[in-house]
């Protein structure tokens, strides 16, 4: 269920989501507040669950990783076992940045980082010895075009 939120929360949420280690004294400047009402509304969305975390963005390209997959994975198993099991592997695998189970012909996708096609071969034979995977389908991305940890308030 949402939470619900007034302007001035929209407005800390904006702009933490652009730049999270502002003090709180600017934070409170910038949404026309002051610092102990807009700490208060930050530990409130904390404990909502609408602020799950703080962390840093990192550079791929700066890290050596500098190929980006997405991987469409069709199978023909779909018992909880199996589902438990990928699942298992998908998790815990650091080169997937993200997973999505999807309607329609394909039945996940991957976000995949490494550092290049090699690399993207030694993550592919590892996920398809640990798991029966039925069809998939690697695409390099050529260009990020957009990318962004925003969402729309």
């Amino acid at each position: 269920m949402a939470v619900q939120l007034d302007e001035i929360d929209r407005k800390i949420l904006a702009e933490l989501q652009e730049n999270a280690d502002r003090s709180l004294d600017e934070i409170a400047r910038k949404v026309g507040s002051s610092k102990t009402p807009v700490w208060n509304r930050i530990r409130k969305m904390r404990e909502q669950g609408v602020i799950r975390q703080q962390t840093v963005i990192l550079d791929p390209d700066a890290l050596g990783l500098e190929a980006c997959f997405f991987v469409l994975i069709r199978t023909s198993e779909h018992e909880a076992e199996w589902q438990k099991a990928f699942l298992e592997t998908v998790r815990k695998r650091p080169e997937v940045l993200e997973a999505h189970r999807l309607a329609g012909d394909i039945d996940y996708i991957l976000k995949v980082r490494v550092k290049n096609a090699r690399a993207y071969d030694v993550f592919y034979q590892a996920l398809i010895s640990e798991v029966r995977i039925y069809n998939v389908t690697a695409l390099l991305s050529m260009e990020e075009i957009k990318a962004t940890t925003h969402l729309p308030l």
